[in-house]
Formats: structure tokens, C-alpha cells, sequence
């Protein structure tokens, strides 16, 4: 599906159609968002880039359309994009779509990716939308029990009271959160888990994530992206003094970070997987040597890592992505 019929004005048409999936570009904040910095790449290769939020998406039958607007990047803050007239697409005749929407990993984002799902392969999804609805990112994880601290999925209180009694303390989280929300520690004395307890199961339906509490949080929360299962780029995320979570949207400090042997081991160990399940760019959190998430749905880090100095990444997604066309 590469484009490559000379336009009107004699100039090569660009190179590929790219439809970008996302929270409407008004409101993102470029200065750490991924998908921002993977635009900003593909307009620099010629790209043409279209946008839509996922409110537009239909699907009649098999078909599957979205109102794209043509849009260009700048990296100017407060004047970063512009965008052109909207039309109705099929996007069929897109070479590429990102998925880049944030979480809640909810019904709707489900409901995104069995649409999606109609147009891929022949119009490649990054990333592939039957592995991000397969693939959450507290669950994939679980598939490497070795490499994780010691977690159970529930919302028992007999078996959280039972882990708890185990390891001390723990943490506690929703299965499906995002950006650090609802993230408790919880003491082997504290008072407040039987309230903590009943605000978790008035407000998610879902199981949760409790986990051995790992103290070494304090020195970083290493964000490792791969990109079509190799290690690109590593960002250490350092809580703000007072605070467990290390996430940047919740404070914490970006930090430069190389990879640890245990690390690459872990690294080696996810490649094969997340190429066969065609995850394109992934972000994995590991603390003080242990695996805790796999990030599938919207991993962010690109911007981070290049700021400290680190590779391009989103140069090395272009990479893969336009050699995967090459061979479609």
C-alpha cells in the first residue's frame, strides 16, 4: 500500500498514509507524549499524517471508517498542530494506523480494537489490536511469574488478607488503572486497610493488582521501552520525596538509566513474545530488578529518553514500521 504515484505538482507523493488514533491533539502535552514524537518523526520521512479521536470510528459490515483531518506538527508548544478540512474515511486505504488513545483500558478501548482488528494486517495497526485487548498490561505480565514480585489477582478479601499476612506490606492497585491512580501501600499494622478495602470494591468491578511491596521504589521506577522486541531506550523515574508513585504525570523525576544484566535478561526473555504478538513499542516497568507491568496500550518514555540524551526511538519505530510495509 505504499504510495508512490507522483503527485500533481511533480513531487513524489509521501511515502506512507498514516492515520494517528488518539485524545484530540488539542489537549496532549508535548513535552512528554509519545505519540507526538512518533508524528513529529513521520512528517520528518514525508509521511502523510491524518487525525481522529475514537469517538469517530464506525464500522459498517467489514468496513471501517473515521473522519480524518490532515494534520501538521511543530514542536512548539501552545502552536503544535493544524489541522485540515475533515472527511470521512475508510481506513482501509490508510498504510498505517497508531493506536495511540490513552487509557482507561475500558469498554470503549475494547470496542476500539475489535474495530481495528477488521483492518489489520492490510492496513498495519501499531499496535496490533488483538494483542492490546489480549494483552493488558497488569495481566500480560503474569506470563513471566519469575520475573515479577510475588502478585495475586482478586478482589477476595480472605486471599488479600492471607498474601498480607505473607509478605507485610504490599500494594495495592486497580487491574485496569493507569498513570499511577489508586495506588496505595499498605502497611503489615495499617489501620486504614479495612476502608481502603471497601473504597476499592465500591469503585472498580474488576479484580485488583497487590503485590509485594518492593522498598528499592524510592531509587527509580525503570521505564524500558522495546521496540519490535529489542531494548531501545531506558528512562529511571524517581518518585517525588513523600510519594510511592514514581510516574511522571504523578511528579516524578526523570532520571538517565542503563540497563542492569538483570534487565537485559528480562529484556531477552520478552523479545520473542511481543514480536509474535505484534507489539510494535512496549514499555515495561521493572523496580529494583522486578518485572511489574508491560505496557502495550499508549507506552510513553520517547521523549524522556531522548531529552537525557538517549537514542531516537521513535526514529527506531519508523524503522520497523516502514520495513513491515515494505514486505507487505
Amino acid at each position: 500500500m505504499t504510495s508512490s504515484t507522483p503527485s500533481t505538482s511533480g513531487q513524489a507523493s509521501p511515502r506512507l498514509k498514516v492515520a494517528v488514533q488518539m485524545d484530540h491533539i488539542s489537549s496532549i502535552n508535548i513535552a512528554g507524549d509519545s505519540a507526538f514524537a512518533m508524528m513529529l518523526e513521520a512528517q520528518t520521512r514525508g509521511h502523510a499524517l491524518f487525525h481522529y479521536t475514537p469517538d469517530r470510528l464506525a464500522m459498517n459490515g467489514n468496513t471501517v471508517t473515521a473522519s480524518l483531518e490532515p494534520v501538521t506538527v511543530r514542536d512548539e508548544t501552545g502552536n503544535h498542530f493544524t489541522l485540515g478540512e475533515r472527511k470521512l474515511t475508510d481506513l482501509s486505504e490508510m498504510d498505517v494506523v497508531l493506536m495511540r488513545q490513552d487509557p482507561p483500558f475500558d469498554m470503549a478501548y475494547v470496542a476500539a480494537t475489535h474495530m481495528l482488528e477488521k483492518i489489520h494486517p492490510k492496513t498495519l495497526v501499531v499496535n496490533d489490536p488483538a494483542s492490546v485487548r489480549n494483552a493488558p498490561e497488569k495481566l500480560f505480565v503474569t506470563e513471566f511469574p519469575d520475573l515479577m514480585p510475588e502478585t495475586l489477582i482478586t478482589r477476595d478479601r480472605a486471599a488479600i488478607d492471607a498474601f498480607r499476612a505473607e509478605h507485610g506490606d504490599i500494594v495495592m492497585k486497580p487491574l485496569f488503572g493507569h498513570g499511577g491512580a489508586a495506588v496505595f501501600r499498605i502497611t503489615s499494622d495499617d489501620l486504614n486497610y479495612g476502608s481502603l478495602y471497601d473504597f476499592f470494591a465500591a469503585t472498580f468491578r474488576e479484580p485488583w493488582v497487590i503485590q509485594r511491596f518492593l522498598p528499592e521504589v524510592s531509587k527509580g521506577d525503570k521505564r524500558i521501552l522495546l521496540v519490535d522486541g529489542e531494548f531501545a531506550g531506558a528512562v529511571n523515574r524517581v518518585p517525588q520525596e513523600g510519594d510511592l508513585r514514581s510516574n511522571m504525570v504523578r511528579g516524578g523525576a526523570a532520571r538517565e538509566a542503563d540497563l542492569t544484566p538483570r534487565e537485559r535478561e528480562i529484556c531477552a526473555r520478552l523479545g520473542p513474545a511481543l514480536r509474535k504478538k505484534g507489539l510494535i513499542l512496549v514499555g515495561i516497568d521493572v523496580i529494583d530488578g522486578y518485572l511489574t507491568e508491560i505496557n502495550v496500550t499508549a507506552p510513553t518514555g520517547i521523549r524522556a529518553v531522548a531529552r537525557l540524551g538517549g537514542p531516537d526511538i521513535a526514529a527506531r519505530v519508523w524503522d520497523v514500521v516502514e520495513a513491515k510495509r515494505a514486505q507487505a
